[in-house]
């Protein structure tokens, strides 16, 4: 068993119902899960059970209380997976290109979850829910790169809390089409889902979150720019939108790029390259680093620069 997750309400979240501000501030806890915790006493305000409508107020005390984690009905599955770090609170893994990362419809084998639970036996937190034991943030299937995993419950909320504050590093290296007019700058753009394509996501002001992407070009092409990418927040999609809004959609993009794709890439050409954090446990500031994979480098070169080299 491990503690409660406590926290005090600030200022400016006096007024907010108790599911909506515990879901913002446990970031992957969704609020049906909360007002499921709510309905089972699972959530006090100041030491008391509360119903899921009930506003706080400034200086309430809020503690998530410990649930039993039900165990998942997934299928573990011995697949090598490429570990850049590990301990007992966490572990860090450089997915390869094409790997889900948890079962759903249609991957229901094969899938990251289901190698960490070769993996890591029991050792992973369950607040994601049962499919996603572990999972703290995702990147799509055909982006490659580092993922975080927690290993309980204490370390899953305070990774979670630290993407909220945007005080955890994601770097990605990618491939856009064309030349950007600027060399380095920032989009800034809320990301919402589109509501002419519920499987896509766009830049919309109507029901959407803000989205901060931060950009640098590393090399032009003839055609295209490697580019380095810094998220300051984490939505859906949200380096692969960008880049479509501002007119340089990712290489290889088959659902955000142009309908003539890449086919060699098999999907975007997207690389979580770096990872920064402070451990949960420890308060060590950690950085991770992975070098670009063989299929990123091996379409590097075979771009023409602009010289016609």
């Amino acid at each position: 068993m491990v503690d409660a997750f406590i926290f005090n309400v600030e200022e400016n979240e006096k007024g907010e119902r108790i599911d909506k501000l515990v879901s913002q501030k446990c970031e992957n806890l969704t609020r049906s899960y909360v007002q499921k915790l709510i309905e089972n006493s699972e959530i006090l305000v100041n030491g008391k059970p509360v119903g899921k409508n009930v506003k706080v107020s400034q200086g309430d005390v809020v503690a998530v209380k410990t649930v039993e984690v039900v165990k998942p009905d997934i299928i573990p599955e011995n697949i090598p997976l490429d570990i850049r770090y590990e301990d007992n609170c966490l572990l860090v893994v450089n997915k390869p290109k094409g790997m889900v990362v948890h079962p759903a419809a249609g991957n229901y084998d094969g899938t990251l979850v289901n190698a960490l639970m070769y993996h890591c036996g029991d050792s992973l937190s369950g607040i994601n829910g049962v499919a996603r034991p572990g999972i703290v943030h995702r990147i799509d299937k055909n982006t490659s790169g580092l993922l975080i995993v927690a290993k309980n419950d204490l370390a899953h909320l305070d990774l979670a809390e630290q993407i909220k504050a945007h005080s955890f590093d994601r770097e990605y290296q990618a491939v856009v089409y064309g030349h950007l007019k600027e060399k380095e700058g920032t989009i800034n753009a809320p990301i919402g889902r589109n509501p002419n394509n519920r499987l896509q996501m766009c830049v919309t002001d109507k029901n959407s979150k803000n989205a901060v992407t931060h950009y640098e070009v590393i090399k032009e092409y003839k055609d295209f720019s490697h580019v380095r990418l810094i998220l300051e927040t984490g939505r859906t999609h949200q380096i692969r939108v960008h880049m479509k809004y501002i007119g340089h959609p990712v290489a290889g993009d088959d659902v955000y790029g142009p309908s003539k794709v890449i086919k060699q890439l098999g999907g975007q050409c997207l690389h979580a390259a770096v990872i920064g954090f402070k451990h949960p446990a420890s308060g060590e500031r950690i950085k991770i680093t992975s070098e670009l994979p063989e299929y990123f480098t091996r379409f590097l070169g075979s771009l023409k620069t602009d010289g016609g080299g």
